[in-house]
């Protein structure tokens, strides 16, 4: 197939955001989050068709008889079929999960041209280490502003509770805004921090490094976005909110910071 590898990176980039962008709408419905979703996601199709119509013109051949390039058309068919499902029977979940699936198989495309031992394949191999630090230390901010918002939660209600919060009311702001805007970044952070991990174990089998599940930091990331999902459930499934749930998210966060620091000094695999 044609080498361009930074067309790739960029229509995987757009698609991880369409499916970020699903991903918040499957857990609360957020309508103007779906349509920019969906329009992410034509983007994508539009890339994809025009890079395999190049393919067939320059090669006079249908770009299939390779792992490489079979990839990458059975990710364009799950897209077209994503799309006809939108505009036609509108079944959001249906949509979420067939996108994250069909992210799933162009990270496996991408990761099928990294094992190659040529330089581009190289090159690409240090490209997704980087875009794995990038989007987990991302991840990571969104967790640290949620924390954030749920001390300032915390510290608001103590002062409401006890009548002394009056002059600082102004400062802190009200606890629905805050407990929104920390739940609101939880929402963006819990995809972020999937992708990047995803990326992370797609660039340690490319290079062919030693690489442990039973890792302390593996184990500690896994662990940590186990939390916040849980977090999740419990926000959502169960409808907590307020007090409970930020006392929670605020656990979730120094287990993250454990994660970041002593395990990450511990480990044998990650600085």
């Amino acid at each position: 197939m044609l080498e361009i590898s930074w067309l790739n990176e960029f229509i995987l980039i757009i698609y991880g955001a369409s499916v970020m962008g699903y991903f918040i709408d499957f857990i609360q419905s957020n309508r103007k989050v779906n349509k920019l979703a969906f329009w992410l996601l034509l983007m994508v199709w539009i890339l994809q068709t025009i890079f395999l119509l190049y393919q067939i013109l320059s090669q006079s051949q249908f770009p299939v008889l390779s792992i490489y390039e079979g990839l990458f058309f059975y990710a364009w068919i799950l897209i077209t079929f994503s799309l006809f499902i939108n505009r036609i029977f509108k079944v959001d979940f249906l949509i979420f999960f067939t996108n994250l699936f069909g992210f799933f198989i162009l990270l496996f495309h991408l990761a099928s041209k990294a094992g190659n031992a040529n330089e581009e394949g190289v090159r690409l191999v240090g490209e997704l280490l980087i875009a794995h630090i990038t989007l987990a230390l991302i991840s990571y901010g969104f967790f640290t502003l949620s924390f954030v918002f749920s001390v300032m939660f915390l510290l608001q209600y103590k002062l409401l509770k006890e009548k002394k919060a009056y002059k600082w009311l102004m400062k802190l702001g009200d606890l629905e805004r805050l407990d929104y805007f920390s739940f609101q970044t939880i929402k963006i952070a819990v995809p972020t921090l999937l992708i990047s991990m995803i990326l992370g174990i797609v660039w340690a089998y490319s290079t062919g490094a030693e690489f442990y599940w039973y890792d302390i930091k593996t184990v500690g990331s896994i662990i940590v976005f186990i939390v916040y999902s849980v977090y999740l459930v419990v926000r959502l499934g169960l409808g907590y909110q307020g007090r409970t749930i930020s006392i929670l998210n605020t656990g979730a966060f120094l287990f993250l910071l454990i994660n970041f620091f002593l395990f990450s000094a511990l480990s044998n695999f990650h600085f």
